[in-house]
């Protein structure tokens, strides 16, 4: 069964997407056409099917998400941080004990690379499964088998924080987003996340199959039983 095959098997409504952080483009990507309001609506972007990358200047729309990424940001767009951070702190969604704790890569993002998994022509860092209960419930079973999973982490606000969090620990993560990701990326009330580190991603792919075929000789197990 290839690749494809598997993840057909999710009946996924959105295309997982490949993440990577590099020096340089890769050759023959263009970079995206214009900037988004956040770095997590370019995920949107990507699993709609664009392929692109983008500079440090296209995460400056979301203060929040370029700290995550670890983008050197001008002076007016570093006072912005601090206004939305100071923000998040006075509404108590945050306290100051809260922010030295957000994840955050360790390098200076120079380029990040998008791309819907299945067209990604780079190895990624990152891959974000967006789906439902069920959905990613299939896929952190197949992670947690592949031994990416082993914490079991489950994380919230920031959403942009997954990424770092998965490359600083090479472990699989699972987001509820926040409410800013939700308005930037549609995300439904039913939706959430699931990123897989690249390194993890072969192995938890060649679990995924075996996951799904479980599930389905173990609900109609169980559904014989509920009667």
């Amino acid at each position: 069964m290839t690749n494809t095959q598997v993840l057909d098997g999710l009946n996924l409504q959105w295309r997982p997407v490949a993440v990577a952080f590099m020096a340089a483009p890769p050759a023959g990507l263009p970079r995206v056409d214009r900037p988004l309001p956040a770095g997590c609506a370019y995920w949107k972007h990507a699993s709609e099917g664009s392929s692109f990358y983008t500079t440090p200047e296209d995460h400056y729309g979301c203060t929040v998400g370029s700290f995550t990424h670890n983008v050197t940001l001008p002076e007016d767009k570093a006072k912005e941080l601090e206004s939305v951070v100071g923000t998040m702190v006075s509404l108590e969604y945050l306290s100051g004990d809260d922010v030295p704790g957000i994840p955050r890569r360790q390098e200076p993002m120079q380029i990040a690379a998008y791309a819907p998994l299945a067209d990604a022509a780079f190895t990624p860092d990152v891959v974000i499964f967006r789906g439902n209960a069920k959905q990613l419930m299939l896929v952190s079973e197949a992670a947690r088998s592949a031994g990416v999973f082993s914490s079991g982490d489950i994380m919230g606000r920031p959403a942009c924080a997954m990424i770092p969090h998965t490359i600083n620990t090479g472990g699989a993560v699972a987001s509820f987003g926040c409410i800013g990701n939700r308005v930037y990326t549609e995300l439904t009330d039913d939706e959430f996340y699931v990123s897989v580190p690249g390194s993890g991603l072969a192995g938890t792919l060649e679990r995924l199959a075996v996951i799904l075929n479980a599930n389905k000789q173990l609900e109609a197990f169980h559904q014989a039983r509920n009667v």
